[in-house]
């Protein structure tokens, strides 16, 4: 793995999603492509769940010996968390977690570097599965709400 790129994307994934949701409309902010689970909208609040989710794992890979990483359900988030919501909050929440785990990682030893635990459903889990994961993940979903934009799954 090239830690350096992934960094470097994991850095862009804030902006890209800034990218992806400029100028959009409230009626594609909530178009629900035929084919696909979530709007825009949906999508944005997702994100800040991950994100804050993924806040959380990386802190504890760091600070705790061997730490269980829970999984969650995301549709149950989804469902429950009220995802019709304005989204402005969320892309608030969004930008200044991974502003944090940015600066926490670029601070890590080649030691620290090493910790790992166990997610409760994938397995091992070091902190360079937590980046390889995260780093993709913003650029992923903007991705999709590109395509929910042009009315596409």
């Amino acid at each position: 793995m090239d830690r350096q790129a992934e960094l470097e994307r994991f850095r862009t994934g804030f902006r890209d999603v800034q990218d992806a949701l400029d100028g959009i409309t409230p009626d594609e902010l909530d178009r629900r492509p035929p084919g696909s689970d979530w709007s825009a909208r949906e999508v944005a609040h997702h994100l800040a769940d991950s994100e804050a989710t993924a806040y959380i794992r990386l802190r504890r890979l760091i600070a705790e010996d061997n730490p269980l990483l829970p999984d969650y359900d995301e549709e149950a988030f989804a469902r429950r968390l009220h995802y019709d919501r304005p989204i402005e909050p969320s892309l608030e929440v969004l930008g200044a977690v991974r502003a944090a785990s940015l600066q926490l990682l670029e601070s890590l030893t080649p030691t620290e570097w090493k910790r790992s635990g166990t997610h409760s459903v994938s397995g091992p889990y070091s902190i360079d599965d937590w980046l390889r994961i995260y780093a993709h993940h913003p650029h992923d979903h903007a991705d999709q709400i590109r395509r929910a934009r042009r009315g596409e799954a």
